[in-house]
């Protein structure tokens, strides 16, 4: 999968639905928004839960705009791949093939590739 072409055209698509449905998207980005304010954890600490939560319901969309924010908040190879290692663990082999998927979306959006 190129991650790039993906996230574009999710995210153009995102766009379209929002316009049909103004008013639960404002709602979802407020209640986003909100839920990453720092407090007893930190954004970052926040998205790498969301990343596991994303393999495990396998939403490829998630995983890149998990993994992006993720990189964008400066997480580590080593932090991600031990975030991976416990998704796996909790999830099996689902997991660990969208786990693999996550570990290529962060080599793409950190120009690792």
């Amino acid at each position: 999968m190129d991650w790039t072409d993906f996230m574009a055209e999710t995210e153009a698509d995102i766009t379209t639905l929002a316009r049909e449905i103004p008013a639960t998207a404002k709602a979802f980005a407020t209640m986003g928004a909100a839920a990453k304010t720092n407090g007893a954890l930190n954004e970052k600490t926040k998205e790498i839960m969301a990343l596991g939560i994303a393999i495990a319901t396998r939403c490829d969309s998630c995983i890149g705009f998990h993994v992006r924010s993720l990189v964008r908040l400066g997480i580590t190879r080593d932090e991600l791949c031990d975030a991976l290692a416990m998704a796996t663990y909790m999830g099996g082999g689902p997991s660990y093939a969208f786990s693999a998927k996550a570990l290529k979306a962060f080599d793409t959006f950190s120009d690792r590739a």
